[in-house]
């Protein structure tokens, strides 16, 4: 229950990051060319929308970080088994497992160093350029996203351990040996 709650929350969280970026950007560029035209400029030109592309890159960092988890968790997230794939299936299987693991303790040790980077940050009245929001804030999806990814590559390793699968997401692609095609 807990896992298909957490699955969701950050399927929605994604989705509306970039829907939310996306919107923003429209709205952004329709101001800043529609501010050209003579009788629309006196209504447009009021409206401050500075702030705008600051927080477009901060939704997709934000959407960046938990889209790589995403990724991880679906099997799309980017590897390279071309030297993977020749090996046995007992070789095979400690590397890729150890490719997970690493995968697990280097997000880990980013979450870590992100979380204590933010704390020390906290303290501090530093705020975003445009937003003016705590710098704190911004900087959150570091060690959110980061343990996020480390959890799904521990997943994934443990499915991995008990299953012999790892998830394939809709960018598979079938190593042509297997397939009987010539190497």
């Amino acid at each position: 229950m807990f896992m298909r709650i957490l699955d969701r929350l950050e399927e929605i969280i994604i989705s509306c990051l970039i829907a939310g970026a996306t919107l923003l950007i429209f709205v952004a560029v329709l101001h800043r060319y529609g501010s050209t035209v003579p009788f629309l400029f006196e209504y447009l030109h009021p409206i401050d929308l500075t702030w705008a592309q600051e927080l477009c890159i901060y939704m997709f960092v934000w959407m960046a970080k938990f889209g790589a988890a995403y990724g991880v968790r679906q099997g799309i997230h980017v590897g390279v088994d071309v030297l993977v794939n020749r090996l046995g299936v007992n070789q095979r299987f400690k590397v890729i497992l150890f490719g997970l693991l690493a995968g697990a303790v280097f997000t880990g040790i980013i979450a870590a160093l992100g979380a204590s980077f933010v704390w020390d940050l906290s303290d501090t009245d530093s705020r975003s350029n445009d937003l003016e929001a705590p710098k704190w804030i911004v900087y959150l999806a570091i060690p959110l996203g980061s343990s996020l990814m480390c959890f799904r590559f521990l997943q994934v390793a443990f499915e991995y351990w008990r299953t012999g699968d790892v998830p394939h997401g809709h960018a598979h692609v079938p190593d042509a040996a297997a397939e009987g095609s010539p190497a």
